[in-house]
C-alpha cells in the first residue's frame, strides 16, 4: 500500500504524538510506501527521503511563540491547496492523520475532496493546551469545551477514529466524536525497550552522563507544566527527609521551558546535588536512560497512554504513577508498581521509599512490568493499522481525479 501520514508534531519535536508518528512510518515503511506530511524547519516546501525510506513532505512552518515549546505550524493560508497538491502528487491508498489541527485537518479536508479514505488517531487533550493560557478558570473550562468541539468537528470526517486506550477512546466519545472509536496502543519495539541484566547499559549511560551511583527515581519527557515534575522533586526530599539511609537521587532525562525552574526548586529544597537533569539526549541513548533508573514516576496528568511509562516498563522498572486519566491502565497499584493521588507528593515518597527499600518487592514489581508491556509490541499495532488501511480501500475509475483508490 501507499499510505500518507499527516502529523503536526513530527521530528525533530520531542512529544508522544511525535515519537508516536515517526515510528508508526518507520514500521510500516518495512511493508509499505510511507509518505509523512509534516511542518517544515522553514518557508519553503521540502522533500526528501530518510534512511527509513520514508518520504518526508515538509510544509513551510513558523514558530509557536507561547509556551517554549519549540513547536512549529503551517500557517492556514493556502493549506488545503498545498495538502491537495501534495495528496494529487503522492496518491496515497489512504491518509492517516495524527491530529486535528491544521496539517491534520488539511488533510482530512483535501482527502474527503479527493475521495481518499481517513483513518484519524487522537493523541489530544485540551489540558495540553490550557496549561499554557494564563486565564481564569472560567476561561479555561470554556477553552476546554472549545476545543473539544473542534476536534469532534474534524475527526467526524475521517472514516475511522482510533486513541490509544481504551480510556481515551471512551473520553474522545464523551466529547462528540462519533464511535466506536477504535482502542489501538500506540506500542513500541520490544527489541529495543528490555532489562539489562548484565547492567553493561546501566553503567555506559551513568558514565557518560555523569550519573552517580545511588538509587534513582527517574523521568524520562518533557519538564512541561502538564507533567507536574515538581511533584517528584518535591517527593524526592521527602524521601530523603524519612529514609536518609537510601541515599535517593533523581534523574531527569529530557528538556522544556521547566528545566531551570525545577533546578531552583531542588536548590530551595536542599536536594540540588540529588537531582541530575541530562537535558535532551539522543534517540540512540534513551533505551539505556530507563536502565540508570531503579524506578520511574510519572505526576502528568494529561496523559492518554504514556510511552514514557510503557517503555520503563519494558525496561523492567517498577512504575509509579499519578491516579488520572489513562495511567492506571498501566500502572496497576500493587501489581507492578503504585498509583498516587494527584499533588499529594508525600502519598508518592511514601511509596517510593517502600519499594527502593525493598530490592525484593522491586524486582517482582519490574518483572511484572515486563509482562505487562509485552502486550504492547508495536508489531501489534502495525498489524491493527494495516487491517484498517486495508478495509478502507477499494478500487475507483482510472478518471478518478486523483489516480487514487478510495473508501
Amino acid at each position: 500500500m501507499r499510505i500518507l501520514i499527516g502529523a503536526d508534531t513530527y521530528a525533530p519535536d520531542v512529544n508522544g504524538a511525535s515519537t508516536f508518528a515517526q515510528r508508526l512510518a518507520a514500521g510500516l515503511s518495512a511493508r509499505h510506501e510511507v509518505h509523512v506530511v509534516a511542518p517544515g524547519r522553514g518557508l519553503r516546501r521540502t522533500r526528501q527521503t530518510v534512511p527509513s525510506g520514508v518520504v518526508e513532505h515538509r510544509l513551510p512552518a513558523v514558530p509557536v511563540v507561547v509556551g517554549g515549546t519549540g513547536l512549529r505550524f503551517c500557517p492556514p493560508v493556502g493549506l488545503v491547496r498545498t495538502a491537495t497538491a501534495v495528496l494529487r502528487e503522492v496518491a496515497p491508498d489512504v491518509v492517516h492523520v495524527q491530529s486535528h489541527f491544521l496539517v491534520g485537518r488539511a488533510l482530512v479536508t483535501a482527502a474527503g475532496r479527493l475521495g481518499i479514505p481517513v483513518v484519524a488517531t487522537n493523541h489530544f487533550m485540551p489540558e495540553n493546551l490550557t496549561h499554557h493560557v494564563p486565564l481564569g478558570s472560567r476561561v479555561q473550562r470554556a477553552l476546554h469545551e472549545w476545543a473539544w468541539a473542534d476536534a469532534a468537528g474534524v475527526f467526524t470526517r475521517a472514516d475511522v477514529v482510533t486513541a490509544p486506550t481504551p480510556y481515551a477512546a471512551a473520553l474522545a466519545e464523551r466529547a462528540g466524536i462519533p464511535g466506536p472509536v477504535l482502542p489501538i496502543s500506540c506500542g513500541m519495539d520490544l527489541r529495543r525497550f528490555a532489562p539489562d541484566p548484565s547492567g553493561q547499559l546501566r553503567r555506559g549511560f551513568r558514565e557518560r552522563y555523569g550519573v552517580p551511583d545511588r538509587p534513582t527515581i527517574g523521568y524520562v519527557g518533557r519538564l512541561a507544566p502538564e507533567k507536574n515534575v515538581a511533584e517528584l522533586v518535591e517527593a524526592l526530599a521527602l524521601v530523603r527527609r524519612v529514609r536518609p539511609d537510601l541515599d535517593t537521587q533523581l534523574l531527569l532525562v529530557g528538556d522544556g521551558a521547566l528545566r531551570p525552574a525545577l533546578l531552583r526548586q531542588a536548590a530551595a529544597l536542599g536536594v540540588a546535588d540529588r537531582v541530575v537533569s541530562t537535558g535532551f539526549v539522543p534517540e540512540e541513548d534513551l533505551p539505556a536512560a530507563y536502565l540508570a533508573c531503579d524506578v520511574f514516576a510519572n505526576a502528568g496528568t494529561a496523559e492518554l497512554q504514556s510511552l514514557v511509562v510503557l517503555e520503563a516498563m519494558a525496561s523492567g522498572l517498577p512504575v509509579f504513577g499519578v491516579d488520572a486519566c489513562a495511567l492506571p491502565h498501566l500502572v496497576r497499584d500493587g501489581e507492578n508498581g503504585f498509583l498516587f493521588p494527584h499533588a499529594r507528593p508525600a502519598a508518592l515518597a511514601a511509596r517510593l521509599a517502600l519499594v527502593l527499600g525493598d530490592p525484593a518487592l522491586a524486582a517482582r514489581l519490574g518483572a511484572r512490568s515486563v509482562q505487562i508491556a509485552a502486550g504492547h509490541d508495536e508489531r501489534v499495532t502495525l498489524a491493527r493499522f494495516e487491517e484498517l488501511y486495508a478495509l478502507r480501500r477499494t478500487p475507483v475509475p482510472a478518471d478518478s481525479p486523483a489516480g487514487v483508490l478510495v473508501g
